[in-house]
């Protein structure tokens, strides 16, 4: 009765200990999130990006006054012509002694300077790399958007990865299990006479083999352990069956093509950088405008004689002027540059067609190969269900003398296959699925883990576009520096530029 007890407190505690491992089992969910907040190819794309947002600081800065202070103190000493030689008795002893004389002047100054600067138009250069800079920012965001598509799609692989490799290794502890089984079965049949030493060795060859299968499925789990960690951040866990992405996908290949055109990172930056490009060429041909800026200057200087201290009797000096500049001859630069911009946007128009084509292809290849792994998954899970009866048949059949040790060995061979095909046509239509999500732009991790904390890279852009140096007059300095500015467009004349 003790014993009882005892064995149904222990099956109670297993049972607990089962359920607890259960429910904390690690989900795809959790290796996304902690991906998304500790990749280091993540970390480092958003550090780029936050360097990009800089460039537009520094593009606004053209808007803004320039403050410079300079301050000097300067002992001097002059000596005048050339040193004169005399025979004087200077010391009353009736001896002519040898003088040295030279003409000198000292003197002591100090100065301080404050000069500013502001520019009041520049023609349109300003604002045009305001306008390139913005483009770049935005550009940059969909380059991390893809760097993110890119972990997320390694972390689903490794994931269901270790989730195939752990049912391989089960499949093939299995095979092991039941092949020893036989080769006893066998051996005990040999003994009685049933069966010949043929048989015997047949099953202690597929049981060697089933063993070599084992280790190899074992060293196969181990490197998908081991690039879970390098691309999630730790060792995975017993993982929990990953969810359908059915939800997530467009109902037909058009509807596919038509979201990548719209929401694809490759091609949204595509038309960024064109934009970029084209703002450059009006830069570019903004340098042939004038320019004007307000300049003040205050400074204060004091000149002193002898041992007087530089630092009084200061004298005072305001200053404040318009200075403008206009380009006559800047020896064919100008026009070269402006050339150089405009086939530059040239170059980035013709690749948003290449990136646009690129993801269809992308799409298409992606949709194509979920549609036969679909079919071969439907294929698989009909050869398993056919491949059991067939064993478990042949089995029965083996038991009564209908059937050879041989024919069971190959039966349970055929199952085996089947169950591995099945576990890999899983993995295979899993990962099809997030590769048409990926081709898409939709695989992201607020649509994979909603909830999850979303790096937004428009959060730096906002606080440092406000940061230390903005004034609060830069923006009436911008509107009147688009006046007459080079309109950001394309202008055919600039496209390409005929040689001046």
């Amino acid at each position: 009765m003790l014993k009882t007890r005892r064995a149904g407190l222990l099956a109670a505690v297993c049972s607990a200990g089962l359920l607890a491992s259960a429910a904390h089992a690690e989900t795809l969910a959790d290796a996304i999130a902690l991906a998304y907040q500790t990749n280091p190819t993540l970390q480092e794309q958003r550090a780029s990006q936050r360097a990009l947002d800089e460039t537009y600081v520094q593009a606004r800065t053209g808007l803004r006054p320039n403050v410079s202070v300079t301050a000097d103190v300067t002992r001097q000493q002059i000596e005048f012509g050339v040193p004169r030689t005399t025979t004087v008795d200077t010391d009353g002893n009736f001896i002519p002694d040898t003088v040295v004389s030279t003409d000198s002047s000292e003197g002591n100054s100090s100065a301080l300077n404050l000069s500013i600067s502001q520019p009041l138009y520049t023609g349109g250069r300003v604002t045009s790399q305001i306008s390139a800079s913005n483009a770049d920012v935005l550009a940059g965001r969909e380059a991390l958007r893809q760097v993110e598509a890119g972990v997320l799609l390694n972390v689903v692989q490794s994931y269901v990865d270790v989730r195939r490799d752990q049912e391989r290794l089960r499949i093939s502890q299995e095979n092991v299990a039941v092949l020893n089984r036989q080769l006893e079965e066998a051996s005990a049949r040999f003994e009685v006479g049933e069966i010949t030493r043929t048989d015997v060795a047949q099953a202690e060859a597929r049981q060697a083999a089933s063993r070599a299968t084992l280790a190899s499925a074992q060293a196969s789990l181990a490197i998908s352990r081991a690039n879970y960690a390098a691309i999630v951040g730790q060792n995975p866990g017993e993982l929990a069956p990953e969810p359908s992405l059915a939800p997530l996908l467009p109902a037909s290949v058009d509807l596919a093509f038509a979201k990548a055109q719209e929401n694809n990172g490759a091609v949204l930056a595509a038309g960024y950088s064109e934009r970029a490009s084209r703002a450059r060429v009006a830069a570019a041909r903004a340098q042939r405008r004038p320019s004007l800026s307000l300049r003040g200057g205050l400074g204060v200087s004091a000149d002193a004689n002898g041992d007087d201290s530089p630092f009084q009797d200061y004298d005072r000096a305001l200053t404040v002027s318009v200075a403008g500049s206009l380009p006559i001859f800047t020896g064919g630069l100008t026009n070269s540059q402006v050339r150089q911009a405009a086939e530059r946007n040239n170059a980035d128009r013709i690749a948003i067609e290449g990136a646009r084509r690129d993801v269809l292809q992308d799409v298409a290849q992606a949709w194509n190969q979920l549609l036969g792994q679909r079919a071969n998954l439907t294929a698989n899970e009909e050869q398993v269900r056919a491949a059991r009866i067939a064993f478990e048949g042949t089995r029965e059949e083996a038991q009564v003398g209908l059937r050879t040790t041989l024919d069971v060995l190959n039966a349970e061979q055929e199952l085996r296959q089947a169950e591995l095909a099945l576990v890999t046509a899983r993995h295979d239509e899993y990962v099809a699925a997030a590769l048409v999500l990926s081709a898409m732009g939709d695989l992201e991790a607020s649509k994979l883990v909603p909830g999850v904390p979303v790096y937004d890279p428009a959060a730096n852009f906002n606080r440092v576009k406000r940061s230390w140096g903005w004034v609060p007059w830069e923006h009436a300095v911008e509107l009147i520096d688009r006046v007459g500015a080079p309109p950001i467009g394309r202008d055919p004349a600039d496209s390409p530029v005929a040689p001046k």
